[in-house]
């Protein structure tokens, strides 16, 4: 199978440690000092942590995280029973397409606190785990601006994102002499749409747990299709 990894940084364990030195925030601090796997790890001795997020919108720039969702896993097991859920204070106001899309009101938001007073327990969470998402730009890029925001220091860590699996495969199978003549497209690489090619249950949608467990099973489906238990962390994070 081909490798999905874009090599951006060819070894994550040492950059962490290099965050280790260079991190001023004591909680930041602890998250990179308890470090990664290394590169050659296969996947089945690895604790992955699905990781979904709800936001007033797609900036991460100018809109914020109001839901919060995260359920850690193996290649056999989803830990149910460890999930979390938080809801948080917007920095910006809730837009009614935005209620729209993820059902999450004024209401379910009164008296939810600020990512700070919730942020100790996010990152022990995910430290020491291998983060899943369902597109990186949203967990990735809202959790490192918001933290810029609120303590003028940002975070970056490895991710493995289903989506960017999922776009790989469709347009390896979209390509070629074949499909060409065929008008053969890639299929959608929305979380429902790729769930349903691999016959896993449909799930109520924008609902940052629901999300999590969903992302989870799916990047299950996605290693027994596509990969084995003995890929490389490598070759799937980024």
């Amino acid at each position: 199978m081909t490798n999905f990894s874009n090599q951006a940084i060819l070894n994550w364990q040492a950059f962490l440690e290099l965050k280790v030195q260079n991190s001023k925030d004591r909680r930041l601090h602890d998250f990179y000092h308890a470090g990664t796997y290394h590169n050659e790890t296969p996947l089945s001795d690895i604790e992955f942590v699905a990781l979904d997020f709800e936001t007033t919108g797609l900036d991460s720039q100018k809109n914020s995280i109001i839901s919060i969702g995260l359920v850690p896993f193996t290649l056999q097991r989803i830990f149910c029973r460890k999930a979390k859920k938080w809801y948080i204070n917007p920095k910006d106001k809730l837009q009614e397409d935005s209620i729209i899309i993820h059902g999450i009101t004024h209401s379910d938001l009164q008296g939810a606190p600020d990512l700070l007073l919730i942020l100790e327990q996010l990152l022990n969470e995910l430290a020491g785990k291998v983060v899943v998402v369902h597109y990186r730009h949203i967990e990735r890029d809202f959790l490192d601006h918001t933290l810029r925001m609120l303590i003028n220091e940002g975070i970056v860590f490895p991710v493995i994102d289903t989506m960017q699996i999922e776009a790989d495969v469709q347009r390896e199978k979209s390509q070629g002499i074949f499909n060409f003549f065929k008008r053969k497209r890639a299929e959608s690489i929305r979380l429902a749409n790729s769930r349903e090619r691999y016959h896993l249950p449909a799930y109520a949608p924008h609902d940052a747990l629901t999300d999590a467990i969903a992302t989870a099973e799916l990047l299950q489906a996605q290693i027994k299709y596509h990969f084995s238990p003995d890929t490389a962390i490598k070759n799937l994070w980024l």
